[in-house]
Formats: C-alpha cells, sequence, structure tokens
C-alpha cells in the first residue's frame, strides 16, 4: 500500500487503527525509525479497552525527560500503511501534547517487511 505524505511538514504521519477489546480507535502515528518499539498513548489505548495499570511487563525507556518505566501491552491489532499486526506488543506512554500524534510506529512494525520511503515523490510503501 502507497501512503502519501508532506516532507516538508517535519515527522512522517500516517494513519492507523487500533482494535481493542472495547474499540477500534483512529489514530495518527509518526513513523519512528529511531525508535526500536511501537509505542502508543495512554489515553488512546484506554479508549480502545485496556487498562496499562494491568500490564505485567514495564520497558525503561528514555525521554527529553530521563529515563522512564512504561507499561508493555499486547494489544489485538494495529493496522498502518496497508499491514495488521496482531497479538502485537506496545509500549504505553503519555506523549506530550505538542507532539501532534497518537503514537509512534517503531521499527518492531516493520520487521519482515520492506519499507520504502519515497521522498522525490513524497510516498511510503510497505510490502
Amino acid at each position: 500500500m502507497s501512503v502519501s505524505f508532506q516532507p516538508d511538514q517535519g515527522a512522517i504521519v500516517v494513519p492507523s487503527v487500533l482494535q481493542g477489546p472495547s474499540y477500534a480507535v483512529a489514530l495518527q502515528v509518526s513513523l519512528d525509525t529511531g525508535a526500536s518499539m511501537t509505542m502508543l498513548n495512554i489515553a488512546h489505548l484506554l479508549l480502545a479497552g485496556y487498562d496499562p495499570a494491568l500490564a505485567t511487563t514495564r520497558f525503561q525507556i528514555t525521554t527529553a525527560i530521563g529515563i522512564v518505566s512504561v507499561p508493555q501491552i499486547v494489544v489485538a491489532r494495529l493496522t498502518a500503511l496497508g499491514q495488521s499486526r496482531s497479538n502485537f506488543p506496545v509500549l504505553a506512554h503519555t506523549l506530550p501534547a505538542d507532539a501532534n500524534v497518537d503514537g509512534l510506529l517503531g521499527l518492531d512494525f516493520f520487521q519482515g517487511h520492506v519499507l520504502t520511503i519515497d521522498f522525490r515523490n513524497s510516498q511510503i510503501d510497505l510490502h
């Protein structure tokens, strides 16, 4: 699937859908090749029906304010760029309001696939 992006707008943001036990939630996530794991905003995980407080696994991540411990939640399905991941582990964290995204799509989402970012034609392909 090919998705257009605006290379002059900074971060590459793509639409995605989080399927939870209660609801499917539409998200805007930033493609982040510097992140090894996908991270979603806690508020959206709660809206979909997940409870990060019940997570048994936590990870240490480095943020602008230092190292913090965040819960890992296995979500039923996350879909972006025409691809879905089922039973997919994501990190839950409160992103700053000025981030203007609902999460970060990390390298774990792209494993086993070919990701092409074409800046000349402003297209992203994942297959």
